[in-house]
């Protein structure tokens, strides 16, 4: 017969994620954002991810459709624990279906919380720039490119120039090479502009970040970096961190 016996609780439990934790809103297709997220963020922090369904191809109306899932999604997310901030994390999906519309889906799951989304993020990190001129890289196709172009001139920014990879599917977007990125940002950078954003979480572009900057001259922004960034303010956490680009460099305060 097996024996069987309950040892003795006799010690403290360790705290998990003590300065934090984030719930990410994944696509179901996405390759990249949690690793990119990870790769950023300090080590007292921790993110939980869920998926909420999506569809190839990268279509205005296929973003759109996902909005039915996005309560599901953040409610699987440590149910019955705390979260501190909960992310959307998907740029073209979040002007596609609008950012309070977005908040108000989370909410719907995890009432009060503290919700961000690339778009936001970027918005905020661009004023915390004084950014007012910008360029903007994607992977996406014209008809996504424009309904962005829209959005961010509807905050009144000057969007001087957007250009696209011209890609549909979100893995394609990940499988773009991080020199590319650094390439074409560096020849689609306006002169003109005060800042450059690189959209998209399923792109690679955190780790080039830096070195766009130094060529440029100008501080560049990317979906998930600005993503990092925007969470810390929202969880009050003041340290900076290096090595992610000039917005992430900085006392966050709080």
């Amino acid at each position: 017969m097996t024996r069987t016996t309950i040892l003795k609780s006799d010690f403290a439990l360790d705290v998990i994620a003590p300065a934090g934790r984030i719930g990410l809103i994944a696509l179901a297709t996405d390759f990249n954002s949690e690793q990119d997220l990870r790769r950023m963020l300090p080590s007292d922090i921790e993110i939980f991810t869920n998926r909420v369904l999506n569809a190839n191809p990268v279509t205005l109306d296929n973003l759109r459709a996902m909005s039915g899932d996005i309560t599901r999604a953040a409610g699987g997310i440590l149910p019955g624990l705390d979260l501190d901030v909960l992310i959307y994390g998907c740029t073209s999906g979040t002007i596609a279906i609008g950012v309070e519309k977005i908040e108000q889906l989370v909410r719907e799951a995890k009432p009060g919380i503290l919700v961000s989304n690339p778009v936001s993020a970027a918005l905020a990190g661009l004023s915390q720039l004084k950014a007012r001129r910008i360029s903007i890289l994607t992977p996406y196709s014209e008809a996504v490119n424009l309904e962005m172009a829209r959005y961010f001139e509807s905050q009144r920014l000057e969007v001087i120039n957007i250009s696209g990879f011209n890609f549909e599917s979100d893995i394609d977007m990940t499988g773009i090479p991080p020199k590319v990125i650094k390439n074409k940002a560096i020849e689609v950078c306006d002169e003109n502009a005060d800042c450059l954003f690189i959209s998209c979480t399923a792109m690679r572009s955190s780790v080039v970040l830096e070195e766009i900057e130094q060529t440029i001259g100008k501080p560049v922004i990317s979906s998930n970096q600005a993503l990092v960034w925007h969470s810390l303010k929202l969880l009050k956490y003041s340290d900076g961190i290096s090595g992610f680009g000039s917005l992430l460099d900085t006392d966050l305060g709080t």
